[in-house]
């Protein structure tokens, strides 16, 4: 029965439809595979049979190749046995020529022989004599045509060894000398074969080192070595030229690998020189020399193809570069090599200019540390001593102390340890001329005492100007800070690479550049100490010179003094220039003991110089000691008892702040002195002036005391001199926009001096007269 679909197929019929339209139509797609596969499957059999024919006919081409090769040798072994026989029949035939002319002599025939004939006999003889050496030179012939050269030089080494003739230089025979020379002449053709063979880029290092030994026995050994040396650098210069491109792409690291190329190289042609020559010094020099031009080169090619020097890449290649070359001739000095000499003697011209330019590229940059406000990036540790003196992190001083940090962290971090060992002391002590610099920008933030004095370079450039005392104190703090605790950070690597230096073999072989912490410290000192003269002697010069009346510390004080002689007061006081610098100094202790908090040695130092100052002007100024010297000026006892207490006044501040009172005292007894002399030049009676020294040192204290504590309310008047102080004293307290009034208690002024009253007694009140 027949389904729908196919009535459906074949509905458009009319006919009955051929059975073979129906297997066509009907025919499975698996049978059509089958067929196709065995197709395929027949196609692959052709070929297999087409490539076993092909492998076949090749192997008999193969075969018939290696019959004709055994035939060839046959052919050969052949040739030599006929050449062999010829040669033994022209000797059969030699002798026998020599055989009958010697019976034809013997028969008395010499007179028919010709004189030419007599002499082809003396030849033959010679040459029956040295059958054996010809065969000898013969065969040698045969070994240098088959170039089988090896065999050939220990031919001519047997026949050297045991022909005595070769070794000696007595006999001068012409049969002899013919041999010697025939000898000789094998001998260069076969020195020639090695040389030869020796220069081919393409041999082997097998092959190479049979060469030299070949020519190493045949007495060449200068030659072979310095064949041996050329192969060598050939073949550095040719991987050094392969590099080059790549310098540019690593411009910190090509040094190293640079470096390793060369010392490898030099290595390996210090074995092989010593596997095969021994270890003779000769060679061992050649050695050497050769490695010391491969270290020049090496040095010019560092120069040549490095950044410009006033890079910090630049200094981290040299650095690198040190590093790495160094380590290199340690290895090698195993080898009996040393190069770490010569190697720094080259490389130090390089590594101090490398140096050098950085550095003058810092000085360069503090214009650029000035006027900029961006602060880098440094670890907590930089950053927290130089926080505490800037109320915002913006600030302009403090910004300047961070970037010159940034700047000596970022030279001394481009160093290698063995960098480091060599030129830590270079470092260092150009860090200690940067820091110079530095404190001179400082110097130029701070008021000049005059226009001529001053420093005035790039002054205009400066962002920030130190004009309060708040200002000072904390530029000065700043220099401290850095010298004292960031520089020695920075630099700490220095100390560390020089400390952890325990390895033997490089202390003694490269040796180290040993640097002094004490002289460092020593010279960042002595620039600290330029800042703080430089702002002592414009305060002391602006406190002296700013100053009208009475108040002004001047030579006329002394002279126009009406009042009674010291003595007979009860507590007598110092002159009003000196109470007011009291005071002055007073409230400089007071923004001290806020600004620089936590540094009570720098406030110590600062106010000790100050008194210092004023003192050594008194001392060197002319102007002053005129007005004493001039024979119009009338003098008075009264004067020099004045300026005797304010001498010991002086010396008084100092011992009270706790602060060294030597050099002041030293000072203050030369102006006491030189006024005692000046006084008595002018006819004052010292004896009935003057009492004694401890009347003066009470009389100081006491003066301390009073101004201390007040006016006592049961005085019966106050004098005109001291109110017109006290006015002054309130002047002083307020010309400072950063300034803060005098405190009420005598803490404040132990804020800056930290010192104890001693002998003195503790007042409890700083009276305002004022108030």
């Amino acid at each position: 029965m027949e389904s729908s679909d196919e009535e459906e197929d074949f509905s458009y019929h009319e006919g009955i439809i051929p059975q073979s339209k129906i297997n066509s139509l009907f025919q499975s797609n698996t049978e059509k595979g089958i067929r196709s596969l065995c197709c395929e499957l027949l196609d692959l059999k052709d070929s297999v049979e087409n490539l076993c024919g092909n492998t076949r006919a090749k192997y008999l081409a193969f075969l018939r190749l290696s019959e004709e090769v055994v035939e060839m040798e046959h052919e050969l072994t052949e040739l030599r046995k006929h050449i062999s026989s010829q040669g033994i029949l022209i000797q059969d035939l030699e002798s026998g020529v020599f055989h009958e002319l010697h019976e034809c002599i013997k028969a008395g025939e010499q007179e028919d022989v010709p004189e030419l004939q007599i002499c082809e006999h003396d030849d033959l003889s010679c040459k029956d004599t040295s059958d054996a050496k010809r065969i000898s030179l013969e065969k040698i012939d045969i070994l240098l045509a088959e170039h089988k050269l090896q065999d050939a030089l220990e031919a001519l080494d047997l026949e050297e060894k045991s022909s005595p003739v070769l070794r000696s230089a007595g006999d001068t025979s012409s049969s002899v000398s013919n041999y010697k020379s025939a000898f000789f002449k094998r001998k260069a053709i076969l020195e020639d074969h090695f040389v030869g063979i020796s220069g081919q880029p393409s041999l082997d290092d097998v092959e190479m080192k049979q060469a030299l030994c070949g020519l190493l026995k045949l007495g060449k050994g200068q030659l072979a070595h310095q064949i041996l040396l050329k192969r060598f650098a050939s073949r550095l210069r040719i991987r050094v030229e392969a590099f080059v491109p790549s310098c540019y792409l690593y411009p910190e690291t090509y040094p190293a690998t640079l470096s390793k190329i060369i010392f490898s190289f030099i290595s390996l042609a210090a074995k092989e020189s010593h596997s095969t020559f021994g270890d003779d010094p000769v060679y061992t020099n050649k050695v050497v020399q050769w490695a010391e031009e491969e270290i020049e080169s090496f040095v010019r090619f560092v120069k040549e193809y490095g950044p410009l020097s006033e890079t910090v890449t630049a200094l981290r290649a040299a650095s690198v570069c040190v590093q790495a070359s160094l380590r290199n001739c340690l290895i090698l000095e195993l080898q009996g090599i040393k190069l770490s000499k010569l190697l720094m003697v080259l490389m130090r011209p390089y590594m101090e200019e490398v140096l050098e330019m950085n550095f003058r590229r810092a000085r360069r940059v503090f214009v650029d540390i000035a006027d900029s406000d961006e602060i880098p990036l440094l670890s907590p540790r930089f950053l927290s001593p130089l926080s505490v003196f800037a109320s915002s992190p913006d600030n302009a001083l403090i910004s300047s102390g961070f970037k010159f940090i940034s700047i000596i962290k970022d030279i001394v971090e481009q160093l290698t340890p063995l960098a480091i060992l060599q030129f830590g002391g270079n470092l260092l002590s150009r860090t200690a001329q940067l820091f110079d610099n530095y404190v001179d920008l400082l110097t130029k933030a701070l008021p000049s005492p005059s226009e001529d004095d001053g420093i005035t370079e790039l002054k205009e450039a400066l962002s920030f100007k130190a004009e309060t005392d708040s200002q000072q104190l904390a530029l000065l703090g700043v220099a401290s800070s850095v010298a004292d605790e960031l520089l020695p950070m920075a630099v700490s690597r220095i100390w560390n690479v020089n400390m952890e230096t325990h390895d033997p073999m490089t202390a003694s072989h490269i040796g180290g550049n040993a640097v002094e912490f004490k002289d460092w410290r020593r010279q960042l000192q002595h620039s600290l100490d330029k800042l703080r003269d430089h702002f002592c002697r414009q305060y002391v010069l602006n406190f002296i010179y700013s100053r009208e009346g009475k108040t002004r510390l001047d030579a006329r004080i002394y002279v126009d003094e009406e009042g009674e002689d010291l003595i007979w007061d009860s507590v007598p006081l110092p002159s009003l220039p000196f109470q007011a610098l009291f005071a002055r100094l007073q409230q400089l202790a007071t923004v001290a003991g806020d600004v620089l908090l936590g540094k009570e040695k720098l406030q110590k130092v600062l106010l000790a110089r100050l008194t210092e100052t004023i003192v050594m002007w008194l001392s060197d100024e002319q102007e002053f000691w005129g007005v004493f010297e001039d024979e119009s000026v009338p003098l008075k006892p009264s004067g020099l008892q004045q300026l005797t207490l304010d001498m010991h006044f002086t010396v008084e501040i100092a011992r009270f702040a706790g602060y060294s009172s030597r050099h002041v005292l030293q000072l203050a007894s030369g102006i006491i002195a030189r006024a005692i002399k000046t006084f008595s030049a002018r006819g004052i009676d010292l004896q009935s002036t003057l009492p004694e020294d401890e009347w003066f040192s009470e009389a100081a204290k006491a003066a301390i005391n009073k101004l201390l504590l007040g006016a006592s309310g049961s005085e019966a008047s106050e004098p005109e001199e001291e109110s017109e102080f006290l006015h002054e004293q309130h002047i002083i307290m307020s010309d400072s926009e950063d300034s803060v009034s005098c405190p009420s208690t005598v803490d404040s002024f132990h804020s800056f001096a930290s010192a104890e009253m001693g002998d003195l007694g503790s007042p409890s009140h700083f009276i305002d007269h004022e108030g």
